[in-house]
């Protein structure tokens, strides 16, 4: 993983992650409007619109610059062709944040998710120093859980019944991670 602070990326092998901008609204309308994509995600809408995906975008690089979180684009390092997204949350007070994140459908099972969440795990740690990074997913989408489990991160905890989504309830699988260096090691 080689991250610029500079050009706030990270690129890894195969990836490249960036800044969302103005002009990937299209192609994350294209990917989002997804109802496959939206049953496993806490917060996109669906139908998904140009107009949210601007929306979305809107307040990135600010967060970005003020150390709220780091949303980036997940990309093909070659083509520059957009897979993704992944974010990292940044809770300063408890120096602790959340990886969330999601994957076109037509780019499911190529390891994406997995190598994006590696690299952000390793930014949180050893560029932005934190203590712990977690995250979650719905019970119902265990291949979350298993990017989840390839980065080494364990489970912590089961919130049934947590959050509704489409008239359901849904359980929350919660995993977390301590930052391994801080025990003079690296990731």
């Amino acid at each position: 993983m080689k991250y610029s602070n500079q050009y706030k990326t990270i690129t890894t092998n195969r990836l490249l992650l960036r800044l969302f901008q103005k002009s990937d609204a299209e192609a994350i309308a294209l990917l989002c409007n997804n109802y496959n994509i939206y049953k496993n995600t806490l917060y996109l809408p669906y139908p998904y619109t140009i107009e949210d995906a601007l929306k979305w975008i809107k307040p990135h690089l600010e967060n970005y610059t003020s150390n709220k979180s780091y949303e980036f684009a997940i990309t093909d390092k070659d083509s520059g062709g957009l897979y993704g997204a992944i974010a990292l949350t940044n809770n300063q007070r408890f120096n602790n944040g959340e990886i969330a994140y999601w994957i076109g459908e037509e780019f499911w099972g190529n390891g994406f998710a997995t190598e994006a969440a590696q690299a952000i795990l390793q930014f949180a740690f050893n560029e932005k120093q934190y203590h712990k990074v977690f995250a979650r997913y719905f019970k119902s989408n265990p291949a979350s859980g298993r990017v989840m489990q390839k980065l080494g991160m364990k489970q912590e905890g089961i919130l049934i019944e947590h959050v509704m989504k489409e008239n359901r309830y849904e359980d929350l699988i919660w995993y977390g991670k301590i930052n391994p260096g801080e025990n003079g090691s690296s990731i």
